[in-house]
């Protein structure tokens, strides 16, 4: 190895660039508005929020960092916002970790990883952005991976080592990003997303002896669709199946692919092909690519390994097709909930809420077996604010057309509809009679074994202004904003054209996350 000293050029005092944020955040915080503001999913105090960064569980703590415009409700010159935990269960607000003050990340403290190395001590790596004619978007975007190192056990605050790879313009078409590190055998792997000369969506694989000088090994993937043009957010990890074998999940965000059917219908898609890897090669694909999430809001998810061997997950909930009712309350964007990533027995990945998200339930009204008879409605609760739905519909004698959940339902109207469509052997998530989006609806389709089992489980989670839907333990995931109107939010259960027999139903009022 040679000696090698990362680049470290500074053109503002970061701690001064810390304080302004800090002030802008609680500026707008000052006057948020809390009608939609997430009860259990975290979000900033105010501003604007992204990509979860960071993701580590550190010297007894969960951490949690996001891309965060501290000035506006629009995307904008990238911060890292940060907030920690003891048990997954309630968040404290920590201090903003990074703002831009070196001349590489000038536009931008852009997505990032943490990783913690032999000795214990953890490092960030994240990608400087700058534009490349130093003020817009006009002239292409440089981009670099850069490395950073925590002062303090808390992860409060951080030293900026500088520049660990510089972009290699000539073989690049602006995009350059998101570095995500880890360790498999003795050696410490890096990939981050790429956008090729020839405008190809691809993952680079890079290695390193020391976590600090890094070398280009080889394209860990390229996506054979010519439209993808870049892969976001690149997340590679192995899960074993339940014969033990280790198979290798490469995720990504897909810029560039087109709608068909139910496929890709959101403006850039995150999703995950299940494969094989050896150290140092290519990734070779042994599934099609598929959906992390099939809602209208999910984008850039980040996994880590927790220290008990799980794999935890969390993504942005991303308002960035359209522009969402919440930008002016003071906030705008949030996360998922965390979920736990494992392969399923049908050989498939499936992500469900953290088990100790079950602490945030404040009680439990059991509803039992319900029958509806055709057109029947019965309401679950008059007003929840948060909460979660458990619903076990037997699928061999409800003869309705759709059936489920109305949430969100408001005097005016106005409900996002949580049903199976049985015509179309899909869950769907609708939200043609919402509030505060373009509408539209996603679904979830459901396999031929699914199908024919003789229950079709949903867990079903309503925030303030948004719904995730869990399908037969997380093998499929929706999650979408909504904005109600004034006044109560019921949840009801309902059958069209047909009856509904439910095996067991109940629902748990939820805490909050207590972020402060």
């Amino acid at each position: 190895m040679t000696d090698f000293t990362p680049t470290l050029t500074p053109f503002a005092d970061h701690d001064a660039e810390l304080a302004k944020a800090e002030a802008g955040v609680a500026k707008l915080a000052a006057t948020r508005n809390d009608r939609w503001y997430p009860k259990f999913h975290i979000a900033s105090d105010g501003g604007w929020i992204n990509d979860p960064n960071g993701l580590c569980y550190y010297k007894g703590r969960w951490h949690v960092f996001y891309q965060l415009f501290p000035y506006g409700t629009a995307w904008g010159l990238c911060h890292w916002g940060h907030v920690s935990s003891a048990d997954l269960v309630t968040w404290r607000r920590e201090p903003i970790t990074m703002a831009p003050s070196l001349e590489q990340e000038r536009d931008g403290v852009f997505s990032g990883s943490a990783a913690i190395g032999d000795d214990g001590e953890l490092r960030f790596y994240y990608t400087g952005h700058r534009w490349a004619n130093g003020r817009d978007n006009t002239g292409g975007e440089w981009q670099v991976q850069m490395m950073a190192v925590p002062d303090d056990d808390e992860l409060r605050h951080v030293t900026k080592l500088g520049m660990i790879i510089d972009c290699p313009r000539d073989k690049v078409h602006w995009h350059f990003r998101d570095p995500k590190v880890w360790k498999t055998g003795d050696v410490w792997y890096m990939v981050h997303g790429v956008s090729s000369a020839d405008r190809r969506g691809q993952m680079w694989l890079y290695t390193s002896e020391d976590m600090v000088e890094w070398t280009f090994k080889t394209v860990l993937f390229e996506h054979p669709d010519p439209d993808v043009f870049m892969l976001e957010c690149p997340d590679f990890f192995p899960l074993a199946d339940r014969d033990g074998n280790e198979k290798w999940v490469l995720c990504f965000s897909a810029m560039g692919s087109r709608p068909k059917g139910f496929m890709n219908r959101n403006a850039n898609n995150a999703g995950y092909m299940i494969g094989t890897w050896e150290p140092g090669g290519a990734f070779e694909p042994q599934t099609e690519f598929r959906l992390w999430d099939c809602g209208h809001n999910y984008y850039a998810p980040q996994s880590f390994d927790a220290p008990d061997g799980r794999r935890i997950m969390v993504g942005w909930m991303s308002p960035f097709d359209h522009a969402m009712a919440m930008a002016g309350d003071g906030w705008c964007g949030q996360l998922t909930q965390l979920r736990e990533v494992f392969l399923g027995e049908d050989g498939d990945v499936h992500t469900v809420p953290v088990p100790e998200a079950d602490a945030l339930r404040a009680d439990d009204v059991e509803f039992g077996a319900v029958d509806l008879a055709e057109g029947g409605r019965m309401t679950l609760d008059a007003d929840l604010e948060a909460g979660e739905i458990e619903l076990s519909i037997d699928l061999a004698n409800t003869t309705a057309e759709r059936c489920g959940l109305r949430v969100h339902e408001t005097q005016d109207g106005g409900y996002v509809y949580v049903a199976y469509d049985a015509q179309t052997g899909c869950v769907v998530l609708d939200r043609q009679n919402g509030s505060g989006t373009d509408g539209g609806y996603r679904a979830a389709p459901l396999s031929d074994d699914e199908l024919a089992a003789d229950a079709l489980k949903l867990r079903v989670f309503v925030d303030r202004g948004s719904v995730e839907v869990y399908v037969n333990d997380g093998h499929q995931v929706l999650s979408s904003y909504n904005f109600p109107t004034q006044g109560p939010r019921a949840v009801s259960l309902t059958c069209e054209s047909g009856g509904l027999r439910v095996k067991g139903l109940t629902l748990h009022h939820l805490n909050g996350i207590a972020l402060e």
